[in-house]
């Protein structure tokens, strides 16, 4: 079973020292494995946001909350897959918002040719592997 609270507290930029936030979103994660001896494990999850406290209701907002991590984790556990992401020790943000661009691209036109039956590779690391620059440009001039 598992239970979530929220707690929020409306904010300036200027109390908080974050431009644009004027909210911030406390959520309590409780959960009772069905194994009694486990008993029951807890943690709370601080968000900042820039909608305001009037905007959405508590149930909105943990909605919001849920459909972002359910995002975020599935295109972040893809890029850690297929290009272990996680050990990329780039420091410069321009180049590791332009590395991230090109996880996606790829990501992208490995879906592109599973959906439309261009390609039997079981995972986009292999296809990765077997795709060349020339290749890549091909595709992406049939796409646009």
């Amino acid at each position: 079973m598992e239970g979530r609270s929220i707690y929020r507290v409306a904010v300036t930029p200027e109390e908080i020292g974050l431009c644009g936030c004027w909210q911030v979103v406390g959520v309590l994660r409780e959960r009772e494995e069905l194994n009694p001896e486990a008993g029951k494990t807890s943690y709370v999850g601080y968000y900042v946001t820039s909608l305001s406290y009037e905007e959405y209701s508590d149930e909105q907002l943990q909605e919001i909350i849920r459909q972002h991590w359910g995002i975020e984790n599935g295109v972040h556990y893809r890029r850690d897959v297929c290009f272990e992401e996680d050990k990329c020790r780039v420091n410069n943000r321009v180049a590791a918002h332009a590395l991230a661009s090109l996880r996606n691209l790829a990501i992208s036109l490995y879906q592109y040719q599973l959906q439309n039956k261009q390609t039997n590779v079981d995972s986009c690391r292999s296809w990765c592997r077997r795709m060349s620059f020339s290749s890549a440009m091909k595709l992406l001039k049939r796409r646009g």
